[in-house]
């Protein structure tokens, strides 16, 4: 017997009749002597559907309460759940967050784990009982609902399967794994068998969104092994692994991941001296906004500009503060830009292989694609480029790399 922790996103969960099969599923696991404990989404549309509401009635709503209020809807699904279970025969008992009790900072809409209090779990796993969880949510030191972002269940199964010291926490969505990239961009993308956690790491964080970038950080940091799988068809999916096997193949690239929803911000003619950085980036951080690739340019005549990328909703949050900046260091101006793509390609085979950079942007100016910004770590290689061009990069990519066929050793 071993436990084990499920999350089913918003489609597998966005009917009646799929909440119906889930509960077949969770059954199946259950009569085979597991003992399981289910995460879910809200159903498929509804927290956009919440959020509509609020909008209707103001465009500032306070975060506080676009909290209480999207939190609902998962809340609907875990009782739906839990009947059909019950419906079954399967002893199943309900709880949102606050139950559990999951407790985060107070950041609304974006707040972090940071204790779960495991003892009525346990106790329902003792006695035979499936545990299901609503994701995305839990509760502050003063007894606020707050939310975890969006992908939210995704962290709250990891880290009940920490909590828990799960033996796998499986990660059920439309997808039945983690593929080489979109395959509704490249459809001869081809599905991973098995990829790190430094690599599903990186994936996720330049735009990959089968899984959410904070459960993948969670999983590897408590050592949760963690499964990508379908809910609507069998098979193994893609196994993401703890530690580099030495004895896995390794391509030098695994996969290319993208993001559309960027924008780039630029703070022409500054200062260039110690500490101008800080000036510019610091009130940007205090503000919650996150920060992607940054470019200095060259100093000349004792001036700079600097560019960075944010997530569209946040540049002209960024923009307005730049802009007060901009006067106090008597800077030039700011200029935004919402129509690029951030663009990288993934493996943990870099390392040990020369030409890799060479060989992308080689692959990239042969489509007359331009780069716009650039950004490497050690097994990654990131671009900035015009939105435009975004679909017919990946195709371009994903041919010159070989990622279409099994993965070899070069």
């Amino acid at each position: 017997m071993s436990l084990i922790v499920q999350k089913y996103g918003g489609t597998s969960v966005g009917t009646i009749e799929r909440i119906e099969a889930v509960a077949d599923k969770v059954k199946g696991f259950r009569d085979a002597g597991h003992d399981i404990v289910v995460v879910v989404s809200a159903m498929s549309g509804e927290t956009n559907r919440l959020i509509a509401l609020a909008k209707d009635i103001t465009d500032t709503p306070s975060n506080r309460e676009m909290d209480v209020l999207v939190s609902t809807g998962e809340q609907v699904t875990i009782a739906l759940l839990a009947i059909a279970l019950q419906k079954r025969g399967c002893d199943a008992r309900s709880y949102t967050g606050a139950q559990v009790k999951i407790l985060t900072d107070d950041a609304y809409s974006k707040a972090r784990i940071q204790d779960i209090d495991n003892h009525r779990m346990r106790a329902d796993l003792d006695a035979g009982r499936v545990v299901v969880v609503a994701g995305f949510q839990g509760v502050d030191p003063e007894g606020n609902i707050t939310t975890l972002g969006r992908g939210g269940s995704d962290t709250t199964a990891v880290a009940l399967a920490a909590a828990l010291k799960a033996d796998e926490c499986q990660i059920y969505t439309d997808v039945d794994g983690v593929y080489t990239t979109d395959p509704r961009v490249e459809p001869h993308a081809r599905r991973l068998d098995k990829i790190t956690f430094e690599e599903m790491l990186e994936m996720a964080s330049q735009g990959s969104k089968v899984l959410q970038i904070r459960s993948v950080e969670f999983a590897g940091k408590y050592k949760v092994p963690l499964r990508v799988l379908s809910s609507f068809q069998d098979g193994e999916g893609t196994l993401i692994t703890l530690e580099e096997d030495d004895d896995m193949e390794k391509p030098v690239v695994s996969g290319i991941a993208f993001n559309r929803d960027e924008a780039k911000v630029t703070i022409l003619n500054i200062p260039d001296h110690p500490g101008i950085a800080y000036r510019i980036l610091g009130p940007i951080s205090e503000a919650n906004i996150e920060v992607d690739v940054i470019v200095q340019n060259f100093s000349e005549d004792g001036s700079t500009s600097l560019s960075f990328t944010v997530h569209r909703n946040d540049m002209k949050k960024a923009a307005d503060i730049l802009a007060k900046v901009a006067q106090e260091l008597g800077a030039k101006s700011t200029v935004t830009d919402d129509r690029i793509a951030k663009l990288a390609i993934v493996g943990v085979g870099m390392r040990s292989h020369a030409g890799v950079a060479a060989k992308m942007f080689k692959a990239l100016a042969d489509e007359n694609i331009n780069i716009q910004m650039i950004s490497t770590s050690e097994i990654k290689i990131t671009v900035v480029i015009e939105e435009k061009y975004l679909e017919l990069a990946v195709r371009t990519l994903h041919a010159a790399f070989e990622l279409e066929e099994s993965p070899r050793v070069e």
